[in-house]
């Protein structure tokens, strides 16, 4: 069974005996077979009969991607490494790369997931979808790809690189479906209006995730593209892609939380907050095999709704993401996320949903420069409605994160574009030190 209907016909008290018992199984697996659980719960005073419910979970030990970097490669695996049929491993920026490894029970698992969120997108069995999602040690690509082929969709594993050669295949196969990172799938209905084949593709849904985005530019992707398109979210530590999706309604991403517990806690005191306020997001994995992890603190900044959707399902919903707290840039005292300066552009005519924010620190005093593409037209204007687009750019993107910004306009196509999750922002004071 893809979507689990016997989970929508769950109260929420059953739900929570559900996740009760398999948190217990959870506990007194990783304490008896993961040395670092065992250490953490015994710091704590803990022993797996501690913990009698999912209403105990505020008493086990957070995880952080630091932890699985210390326990690089295999160190947090919970059965002997013969059982793991496949690792995936995300690239960091510093330090080691996160490992996390999986059991056949565990691949099959994701895949119904994916499968599941597919079906949120309204795609059936019946559909040709192109996964141009990067393939390899990215959870991205195969993620998408087994869920499709789980689903029984045709599915076409596209990959990243030549844009042109996707289009016409997207055109040859008819397809309907694109799963995708946001910026790329920009970059796509460009080359499409470049190619004039907009009017000979059969293309009716995108999934897309990897990267923050915005309600503005889900709308944009939809006006250029004349389709749906919807968010789907995970991660490499928790499985990858599949954790959480949105329906038609766009009101929410849907939690699988018969397999993934979602709490929000507040970044500083690190307890749980009440529905609708913001805070970090962190993950247990109650049916993991192979690398389960318990309150794995995942930097996303989002909400949780556990009311019934307007579609009828009532998992819990994450609200779209505020931005990471690793993503968070401080300049001059003042916090600023890439996604405010993106919300604010998507508001101003002429502007584009490509842009590059540039921190530095001249004199002691940081600097922000954001360069922003804008649409052909406004190149042939005169030089004092540049000035007029620069300044009402500038105003707009002060207001919005509340420092003063340096604007420089740039051709349409001159930001580098990314098949994967795009450059947003260089911060010279981090490369200088």
């Amino acid at each position: 069974m893809i979507w689990n209907e016997a989970r929508e016909c769950m109260s929420r008290d059953e739900m929570q005996n559900m996740q009760s018992a398999r948190l217990r199984k959870l506990v007194n697996n990783v304490y008896h077979n993961v040395e670092f659980y065992r250490k953490k719960m015994q710091e704590l005073g803990l022993e797996p009969g501690d913990i009698k419910g999912i209403e105990d979970i505020e008493k086990l030990p957070f995880t952080t991607k630091n932890d699985l970097r210390d326990n690089y490669p295999f160190g947090l695996l919970a059965v002997p490494q013969s059982q793991i049929v496949r690792v995936h491993a995300s690239s960091g920026t510093t330090g080691k790369a996160t490992v996390v490894a999986y059991t056949r029970k565990d691949i099959e698992l994701w895949q119904e997931c994916v499968a599941r969120d597919l079906m949120m997108c309204n795609v059936t069995k019946d559909d040709i979808i192109q996964v141009a999602y990067g393939y390899g040690l990215f959870t991205g690509g195969l993620g998408l790809h087994y869920g499709a082929e789980n689903l029984g969709c045709t599915t076409v594993p596209m990959s990243t690189g030549n844009t042109k050669r996707l289009v016409t295949m997207m055109e040859d196969f008819r397809a309907s479906a694109i799963a995708c990172t946001p910026s790329y799938l920009l970059h796509i209905a460009e080359v499409i209006q470049e190619m004039g084949a907009l009017d000979k593709l059969c293309l009716k849904t995108a999934i897309c995730g990897a990267e923050p985005w915005t309600e503005k530019m889900r709308l944009q992707i939809e006006e250029k593209l004349h389709i749906h398109a919807h968010d789907i979210y995970g991660l490499s530590e928790v499985c990858g892609p599949g954790v959480a999706c949105d329906c038609e309604f766009h009101k929410g991403l849907h939690v699988q939380d018969d397999h993934f517990y979602a709490e929000i806690v507040d970044r500083d005191t690190l307890k749980q907050v009440p529905d609708g306020t913001i805070g970090e997001l962190v993950f247990t994995t109650l049916t993991k095999e192979g690398m389960p992890l318990i309150r794995y603190r995942t930097k996303d900044l989002t909400s949780i709704d556990h009311t019934a959707c307007e579609c009828g399902r009532t998992t819990p919903r994450i609200s779209r993401f505020k931005g990471r707290s690793d993503d968070m840039l401080i300049i001059r005292g003042v916090n600023v996320f890439p996604s405010q300066v993106e919300t604010a552009l998507l508001e101003i005519a002429g502007t584009t949903p490509h842009y590059l924010m540039i921190v530095d620190r001249v004199n002691n005093l940081d600097t922000l420069e954001v360069q922003v593409e804008v649409e052909e037209s406004f190149f042939s204007d005169e030089v004092r409605e540049m000035e007029n687009l620069t300044k009402k750019i500038a105003a707009a993107l002060q207001s919005a994160i509340l420092i003063a910004v340096k604007v420089k306009l740039v051709e349409p196509r001159t930001l580098e574009r990314s098949a994967g999750k795009s450059v947003r922002v260089i911060d010279k004071r981090v490369l200088d030190e």
